[in-house]
């Protein structure tokens, strides 16, 4: 598959000002060197503790923040600014975590949904609302429901809004920033299945936010795990659940809850808080947490490495790592099996 983006060494410093004559005190390190790409029709998923730089990283592809550093190319060209940029916004798309906050409460959902054809200046008056209707019945609403406002929606049907609005413009990526992490679980499994019908019938790439693993195993083809404001760790899923190659990917399948609790003493979770992004420790990042530390952690950034094909890891010790204690993250099987269980009873009341 053809590479849509890629994103190359990309930060976001934010300064540290304080005082009358407000001096810069410090740098905030929210995302600090980052480097992916996401081909055609492919999902990757960002996963991580919160503050670990996911959501601004969003931001940060999507040009809506400036980035301090690094590039990001779209179809074989750089994104500076100008007509790259305008031209970016129609074929990136993004749809947000908070269904209740993302939809202007003033406006008609059929408003709401036509705006950005409007920006573009994509058709007539004419054409935009029958395109308003025909993107109503792709989310599963019904053409009345244009006249509406935001209020008289749950919030499932809010986020079906949200990805009509972000399909409007006919984009090839879309960035969903948690879009279902607001939600029921059993509305979670109709917007997942939605997003996974929506991909296939269009061919639209993803950059999908979340915290839920189980979600993940679902959506995703590729996983990067990011600890404060870099990638850790990067594998197709499969590869990612059955044998992670960083302390800290461990780490959070580790934390997924298992519901024999005969199983729940035999996994050691991390301790420790996660450290200041104004303060990165020197070395690796996640030394002050980790299991396997050596001298050398303590002194030496790790770079991102390829440990395998498409699997890279950005550990001084990848490679000797103990095995992976399976049971350490079985707790998502039951998990994901519940979910996929909950998604094929939603997508058959969906087609009945």
């Amino acid at each position: 598959m053809s590479t849509l983006l890629e994103v190359e060494g990309l930060a976001k410093h934010y300064p540290v000002k304080h005082g009358v004559l407000d001096r810069a005190q410090g740098v905030v390190r929210a995302v600090d060197g980052v480097s992916f790409a996401i081909a055609r029709g492919e999902t990757l998923a960002l996963v991580g503790e919160s503050g670990c730089g996911k959501s601004t990283t969003a931001r940060l592809v999507l040009r809506l923040i400036e980035p301090s550093a690094g590039t990001i190319r779209f179809d074989g060209t750089e994104v500076a600014g100008g007509s790259e940029l305008r031209a970016l916004r129609r074929r990136v798309q993004v749809v947000f975590q908070d269904p209740y906050a993302s939809l202007n409460p003033r406006l008609r959902v059929g408003d709401t949904i036509a705006e950005p054809m409007e920006v573009h200046g994509i058709g007539d008056a004419k054409s935009r609302a029958e395109r308003v209707k025909e993107l109503l019945g792709l989310v599963g609403l019904a053409p009345f429901h244009a006249q509406r406002y935001p209020h008289e929606f749950s919030g499932g049907q809010r986020q079906r809004i949200g990805i009509a609005r972000a399909l409007a413009v006919q984009p090839e990526l879309v960035v969903c920033d948690e879009p279902v992490s607001a939600l029921d679980v059993s509305i979670q499994a109709q917007v997942v299945n939605l997003l996974k019908d929506l991909q296939g019938r269009f061919g639209l790439s993803y950059l999908f936010i979340a915290h839920d693993l189980a979600v993940v195993r679902h959506m995703a083809d590729r996983v990067a795990v990011m600890y404060l404001g870099q990638i850790v760790e990067t594998a197709p899923k499969r590869t990612l659940f059955a044998n992670p190659r960083h302390p800290y990917s461990r780490a959070l399948l580790a934390a997924i809850p298992h519901p024999d609790p005969r199983r729940r003493g035999r996994v050691q979770h991390l301790g420790g808080d996660v450290p200041s992004p104004m303060n990165p420790p020197p070395g690796c990042r996640f030394h002050t947490r980790c299991p396997h530390v050596q001298p050398i952690c303590r002194e030496h950034a790790p770079p991102l490495r390829d440990i395998a094909p498409d699997h890279a890891s950005a550990c001084h010790f990848a490679e000797e790592l103990p095995a992976f204690d399976a049971a350490a993250g079985q707790g998502i099987e039951p998990l994901a099996a519940r979910r996929l269980a909950l998604y094929a009873a939603a997508k058959a009341r969906r087609a009945g």
